[in-house]
């Protein structure tokens, strides 16, 4: 009984001391809340940590006005020249040599572009509305266009390097010319196919824009532009200089004024690859640089990116017009062909077409071949 009272009389004491613990603990808790949360609004937040919104605005009022115009006028200058080759040459079934095949392949491959071009102008303007199917293809419609058309004008500067500085064994396989011209099309039209392969898988809309990469891809856009700068410009660009390196110096140890005349076309053939291309790959190259290091914190310099990204676009894209003139139009038989057609058509009188094609001499140089239309100035 003595224990049973001993333990009676502690437990109420232990109750106590529990009971005080209790609230002391909370106590403690409830001063470091407070503390925590407690914000000293005398000092003011650094901002500097915070990274600066790079404003575009700029660049997009540029686009407003500046891309839709110079795609209307590329678009209705490459379709109005293109059409035109296109139809002069099945007129008058004039595919007798390599050069009239692919010539014929150009023109198809820059009025497949031309026809792109008011989506172009239309994603320049507003938010993209048609789709991603309509994005994908657009964007691959560019790439093939623009993949076949350096490899057509390459093996045009091969074609013509045979035919001029190695006449003698060009003229052994004159009867498989056209045959080997029409292969090499096809293989020209797949293998550009297979390069656009990456803007037929990662194009999307981002931002409500169509583009071909996102911001996610940085690596895989590195890797495609710098494999198109290779295979769609600089190889190109070493293959044309070297064959028409070739023919200048075969042209030059000829005599007549034929020469004189082959070499200017061969200087404006130069001239229109390099002044469309050169700017457009040398910015590509730059916007390449600059995903490789992750993106820049300049707003100014990636203003100025966007800006010189725009214009040599612009200029690239130029190519597709220009393309009749220099290649086809400056020849003599294609020219004289194309007056004939539009005198035919009641586009041009008797006595005007006599006047632009009679008097002409007829190249019997090297320089011309008996259906050449690209160095028979």
């Amino acid at each position: 009984m003595s224990c049973d009272k001993c333990i009676s009389n502690l437990l109420p004491a232990v109750l106590i001391w529990f009971m005080h613990f209790k609230c002391c603990l909370s106590q403690t808790e409830d001063n470091t809340t407070s503390m925590d949360y407690q914000y000293d609004y005398s000092t003011s937040p650094d901002y500097d940590n915070f990274p600066e919104l790079c404003v575009k605005e700029s660049n997009r009022q540029f686009r407003l006005w500046f891309m839709p115009t110079f795609y209307s006028i590329i678009c209705f200058l490459g379709l109005a020249g293109n059409l035109l080759v296109i139809l002069t040459f099945f007129y008058f079934k004039r595919l007798k040599t390599m050069t009239d095949v692919y010539l014929l392949n150009l023109s198809f491959a820059d009025m497949l572009f031309a026809l792109s071009l008011p989506f172009w102008a239309a994603n320049s303007m507003t938010e993209w509305v048609m789709g991603v199917v309509v994005c994908k293809f657009m964007h691959t419609i560019y790439k093939v266009s623009f993949y076949s058309s350096m490899f057509i004008l390459t093996f045009i500067s091969v074609e013509r390097y045979f035919v001029i500085a190695k006449a003698v064994s060009a003229h052994r396989y004159r009867s498989q010319a056209v045959f080997l011209s029409k292969v090499s099309s096809v293989a020209i039209w797949a293998l550009a196919l297979i390069f656009s392969i990456p803007e037929m898988k990662y194009t999307t809309i981002n931002n409500h824009t169509c583009t071909p990469f996102t911001s996610s891809s940085d690596q895989l856009r590195v890797s495609i532009q710098t494999s198109q700068i290779v295979l769609a410009f600089a190889l190109p660009l070493l293959i044309m200089s070297v064959c028409y390196s070739s023919i200048v110096h075969t042209l030059y140890q000829a005599r007549g004024f034929e020469r004189n005349k082959a070499i200017k076309v061969i200087l404006a053939v130069v001239a229109v690859f390099v002044v469309c291309q050169v700017p457009y790959n040398l910015v590509l190259f730059l916007n390449t640089l600059v995903a490789a290091q992750g993106g820049t914190e300049d707003c100014n310099y990636e203003n100025r990116l966007l800006y010189a990204t725009d214009v040599t676009q612009c200029l690239a894209f130029l190519r597709c017009c220009l393309n009749p003139f220099v290649y086809a139009f400056i020849g003599v038989k294609f020219r004289n062909d194309l007056l004939k057609l539009l005198k035919e058509l009641g586009c041009m009188s008797q006595e005007r077409f006599f006047k632009y094609t009679c008097g002409r001499r007829r190249s019997s140089a090297a320089t011309d071949t008996e259906t050449t239309t690209t160095f028979s100035p």
